[in-house]
């Protein structure tokens, strides 16, 4: 699938909006990111917000945000960013996301992944 530079700013802009949706509780809103799938698998707003709080405080409450390259992992596009956890942890988002029939993008899942020290 081609990319484009839009669809690129178009991503970024779903998931900052995700994030804030969450900074502010804003259930819907931040519901309204995810894919129709991710919907139906949480029934509701509420029930999604309450699962990101408790197992991705880091996606929920980050301390820092950092946007990578959107890059292709197993046929779908993905958007990793740099997270740094409520407790100071880095941590790496990978958002998978999808075009949806209307040429708008939604999260269809995110997965957390651990930071490797560099060392030198």
């Amino acid at each position: 699938m081609e990319v484009t530079d839009q669809d690129f700013l178009t991503i970024r802009s779903v998931i900052e909006s995700q994030l804030a949706a969450f900074q502010q509780d804003d259930a819907p809103s931040a519901f309204a990111c995810a894919t129709p799938a991710i919907q139906e698998q949480f029934q509701n707003a509420e029930n999604f917000l309450r699962m990101v709080s408790m197992s991705y405080p880091a996606v929920y409450r980050p301390r820092s945000v950092f946007f990578e390259r959107v890059t292709t992992i197993q046929d779908n596009i993905t958007q990793p960013v740099l997270l740094l956890a409520p407790d100071g942890v880095p941590l790496r988002a990978l958002y998978f996301m999808e075009k949806q029939p209307d040429d708008s993008w939604r999260i269809n899942g995110c997965i957390l992944v651990s930071v490797e020290a560099e060392t030198f």
